[in-house]
């Protein structure tokens, strides 16, 4: 069963949407610009917000 967890190698911040992008086997830059463009389109707070918590929730890959 395939786990969501932040990427290690793959990350600008945080890590979670190239975590994402490993486990959707999707390029992260492409999952990068379809989150900027929402951000920019629902007006910056809701997709920062949605963000954060994703990244307080989802663990850290362990080693």
């Amino acid at each position: 069963m395939k786990k969501l967890y932040k990427s290690k190698e793959n990350k600008v911040w945080c890590g979670v949407i190239g975590g994402i992008g490993e486990y959707l086997n999707v390029d992260p830059v492409i999952l990068r610009v379809i989150w900027i463009l929402i951000v920019v389109f629902t007006g910056f707070f809701p997709g920062l917000i949605a963000y954060l918590f994703v990244a307080l929730i989802v663990p850290k890959k362990p080693k």
